[in-house]
């Protein structure tokens, strides 16, 4: 199936949909994170009240960021696009479904989105698992291949590989991971020219 006539469109948020701005060395820093760990999974580890601590100032934080949020070149009309073409659109995010909102409202596309198919961190497990895209798959009733996850970061690629999904790279001058890469553009801008 070519990707030009995929209908279901999965897109991560920070960095793919908007500009990227979050600093993971210095979250690690400020939550006393080891620099090899992945930040939501030393935090699922913690015992409870710390884990709560902390999953309360990385909210925090990430509200600033959303509140702030810029879309990346090209977002607002590949996404447009796509809506307009009837396409249905989906956001997984390791983010909090709240702040995707936030992020949404602020780079002016929350209406291209219904708020069921804007899974978090909470609502599913965090990507690379695969359960967000099989959970979206589900809920519109379409098999995992009629599905394409666009995303700027090897956690995305990998969870739509998991789920059976296309994977689509977008935002880097080159593709560092070809092997998992079904189409891989620049920047949305190319993206939304090379699917026509």
């Amino acid at each position: 199936m070519r990707l030009a006539r995929l209908r279901h469109w999965v897109f991560d948020m920070d960095g793919t949909l908007t500009v990227a701005v979050h600093d993971f060395a210095a979250i690690r820093r400020a939550l006393d994170i080891p620099a090899q760990d992945d930040i939501l999974a030393h935090l699922a580890a913690l015992p409870a009240p710390e884990a709560a601590a902390k999953h309360a100032w990385l909210l925090a934080h990430e509200r600033e960021l959303a509140e702030a949020a810029r879309p990346a070149p090209g977002a607002l009309e590949l996404v447009r696009g796509l809506h307009g073409r009837g396409c249905r659109l989906g956001i997984l995010t390791r983010n909090a479904r709240p702040l995707a909102l936030v992020t949404l409202e602020a780079v002016g596309l929350l209406d291209c989105f219904a708020v069921d198919d804007i899974l978090g961190r909470d609502e599913a497990p965090p990507k690379p698992q695969p359960h967000g895209l099989l959970q979206l798959a589900a809920r519109w009733a379409v098999a995992p291949a009629e599905l394409a996850m666009v995303g700027d970061y090897l956690h995305d690629l990998s969870c739509a590989r998991a789920a059976g999904a296309r994977s689509v790279l977008v935002n880097h001058p080159e593709n560092p991971w070809p092997q998992l890469t079904d189409l891989f553009a620049r920047d949305c801008a190319e993206l939304q020219r090379l699917l026509g």
